[in-house]
């Protein structure tokens, strides 16, 4: 082969290495990405499961908080709907009650939100351009404060406490004759005029105390009568240190003592409803006696477990509190009330295992009973229907007066 024809052959032979190199190259970079990428894909194949147990695991876990929060969310409105009628019968504002409420997103929140509610009055009662003003504005802090005890919270005592200070911090500048009277498992305010034409004594229930019960207390004083309203064991400024106890005429026979009056009436609000009745039957010095929402008789497997616990707490233990629940009952005791005796009760005040006042009205010697059909228990919405009906009759038994 000629010079020239080598020369020529030479490119071919070169360019075809060239691209036999070229492709061999390339065949083993695409197999080597193709690797890669199977690597990648079985990687991907691999975590695809985890990745998706993990979304799904944290997808269920805010499909349950959710739940759990609109469940806790729907528990405090159901509970603010039960407790509306005894709020506002204990003299809350509906629409601050329904402005308070309606922030609630558990039950859990119920206490910090009326204790907060209380401390505003207070703030503001320091800002009051009178006393008469700053004294009402305490009466309304007593009020939130109170309330804010209906559910369990760690703060309750202190709230209690609170509700205390700020009814004698409000009598102070609006009664200043009322006084402070204590002793051994009971306190209490007595209020009215020196020289009255009687002297009633209200006495509160399980979880209520006498800042619950302030719009009876002014319609009795209306009345030209004097009023004791009191906390006693396990109640209201006491419930912190001493337990709920049914041989409650022990404690007012000791308050009769310190008021040194020879008679009272006494008006009790339900279980306080009990303590009256109970009270009317043992102690000699009780001329009258009315019962608001009180039981006659507690069956302890019946109660519903709400109240059992409200129960358990006051009285200081489950077998304690079952112990008290066997006491509450006024069968032997009602035939022994020689005093007139009011019972009211409302008929949409249906609690399992609670026996209402119409028994005790029956079995009592100079009982009456009246019924309030569409009242609820404490007839928190009906009080027109009975609170002026109780503060008549007591004042027209306990004087031999009319109102």
């Amino acid at each position: 082969m000629s010079a020239a024809a080598c020369s020529a052959a030479a490119p071919d032979a070169d360019f075809a290495g060239a691209k036999a190199a070229a492709g061999d190259l390339a065949s083993t970079g695409a197999a080597a990405d193709f690797a890669a990428a199977k690597v990648a894909a079985d990687f991907a194949a691999t975590r695809a499961p985890a990745d998706f147990a993990a979304a799904k695991a944290a997808a269920d876990s805010a499909a349950a908080k959710a739940a759990a929060d609109s469940a806790a969310a729907k528990a405090a409105a159901d509970f603010a709907a039960a407790q509306w009628s005894r709020a506002t019968g204990a003299g809350l504002d509906p629409h601050e009650y329904q402005r308070v409420t309606g922030a609630l997103e558990s039950v859990a929140d119920w206490g910090p939100a009326f204790d907060r509610a209380g401390r505003e009055h207070l703030r503001r009662a320091a800002d009051e351009g009178s006393p008469l003003s700053a004294g009402e504005r305490l009466l309304t802090a007593a009020r939130w404060f109170h309330v804010a005890t209906l559910a369990p919270f760690a703060g309750a005592e202190r709230a209690a406490a609170a509700a205390d200070d700020a009814l004698g911090r409000a009598l102070a500048l609006l009664e200043p004759d009322a006084r402070r009277v204590r002793g051994a498992e009971f306190t209490g305010w007595l209020r009215g005029p020196a020289d009255p034409a009687g002297t009633v004594i209200v006495v509160p229930g399980l979880d209520s105390a006498k800042e619950e019960f302030l719009d009876l207390v002014s319609a009795l004083l209306a009345r030209g009568l004097a009023v004791f309203a009191m906390d006693g064991p396990g109640q209201g400024a006491l419930a912190a240190t001493t337990t709920v106890r049914a041989d409650y005429h022990r404690v007012v026979g000791r308050a009769i003592d310190a008021l040194g009056v020879p008679r009272v009436a006494v008006v009790g609000l339900s279980l306080g409803g009990y303590y009256a009745a109970e009270t009317a039957a043992r102690e000699p010095r009780v001329a009258a006696a009315a019962t608001v929402s009180g039981p006659f008789r507690l069956d302890w497997d019946e109660l519903p477990g709400p109240v059992r616990d409200i129960l358990t707490r006051r009285a200081g233990s489950a077998e304690a509190a079952r112990a008290f629940a066997r006491q509450v009952d006024l069968s032997d005791l009602a035939p022994r009330i020689t005093a007139p005796l009011l019972t009211v009760d409302g008929g949409q005040d249906v609690i399992p295992g609670v026996a209402n006042g119409q028994p005790l009205a029956g079995l009592a010697p100079h009982g009456i009973h009246l019924s309030v059909p569409h009242g609820d228990h404490l007839l928190g919405n009906a009080r027109p229907d009975w609170l002026p009906h109780v503060a008549d009759w007591i004042t027209q038994a306990l004087t031999g007066t009319p109102a």
